[in-house]
C-alpha cells in the first residue's frame, strides 16, 4: 500500500519507519529538512515541502496514494488545510492527529476519516495495563468494550475453549491467539483448542468482564 506521511515528528517518524519495515511504500514529507534527514535512510522517498500547498502535493503525487496520514497536529491551522487538501483531491483514507476536542472536531468536518490522539491514546493503554497487571495490552476500543491481550489463568491451562464456555460464564469473546514470544497471531480459533502455558488470549469484553476473568 503507499502511504503518504506529513508531518515527521516523533509520532510521523516512527509510523514511516514502521510501515516501510512492514513492506509500505512511504512517501514521507516535512518542511524541516532535519526532520526528513532522520527518515531519509528508512523510507523509499523522504521529501522536504510545505504540504499546505496544494501544487506541491499534487506534484508530489500524493493525490494517488490509498492512504494518508497528517501528524502536524501541534500546527492546527496547517493539519486542517492539509486535510482539506487530501480529501479534494480524494484520498481514500485520511488519518489526521489532533490535539484537541475542537481540533477534531474541525478535522473532522473537512474530512477526515479518523482521527488519532497519540499521547492520550497511548496514556489510557497504558493506565489499562497499570490497573490489570495481568493484562500485557488493553486497548478502548468505543463504548463499553475494550480489547485486551492476557495470559490464561492457572485454572484454564489444559482445558479446551469450548469447555471453558468463556462466552456464557464471563460475556467474554476469544478472538485470536499468541504464542508467547512470537508474533504470529492465530485469529481463527477452533472451539477445541486446549490453552497451554505458551498462549496469550486476545479477548474481546467490558472491563468489569475481563477483571472477573482475570480472577478466575
Amino acid at each position: 500500500m503507499e502511504v503518504a506521511i506529513i508531518g515527521l515528528g516523533n509520532f510521523g517518524q516512527h509510523l514511516a519507519i514502521r510501515l516501510f519495515e512492514l513492506g509500505h511504500e512511504i512517501i514521507a514529507m516535512d518542511v524541516d529538512p532535519k526532520a526528513v534527514s532522520r527518515v531519509q535512510d528508512h523510507v523509499q522517498q523522504a521529501i522536504v515541502a510545505d504540504a499546505t500547498d496544494r501544487a506541491v502535493l499534487e506534484d508530489l503525487g500524493v493525490g494517488l496514494a490509498e492512504a494518508a496520514i497528517v501528524s502536524v497536529g501541534d500546527h492546527i491551522g496547517s493539519s486542517v488545510l492539509i486535510t482539506l487538501h487530501l480529501r479534494e483531491m480524494a484520498v481514500p483514507r485520511i488519518v489526521a492527529k489532533a490535539i484537541s476536542p475542537e481540533h477534531e472536531k474541525i478535522l473532522q468536518k473537512v474530512g477526515a476519516d479518523r482521527i488519532v490522539f497519540p499521547e492520550r491514546d497511548a496514556a489510557l493503554r497504558l493506565a489499562g495495563t497499570l490497573d490489570h497487571p495481568d493484562l500485557l495490552e488493553f486497548l478502548p476500543i468505543g463504548g463499553e468494550y475494550h480489547v485486551a491481550e492476557m495470559a490464561p489463568p492457572p485454572s484454564m491451562i489444559g482445558k479446551s475453549l469450548a469447555a471453558l464456555d468463556l462466552r456464557r460464564r464471563f460475556n467474554i469473546n476469544v478472538i485470536a491467539l499468541r504464542e508467547k514470544g512470537s508474533h504470529l497471531t492465530r485469529v481463527v480459533v477452533a472451539p477445541d483448542y486446549v490453552l497451554s502455558q505458551n498462549d496469550l488470549m486476545v479477548v474481546l469484553g467490558k472491563p468489569a468482564d475481563l477483571e472477573r476473568l482475570r480472577k478466575d
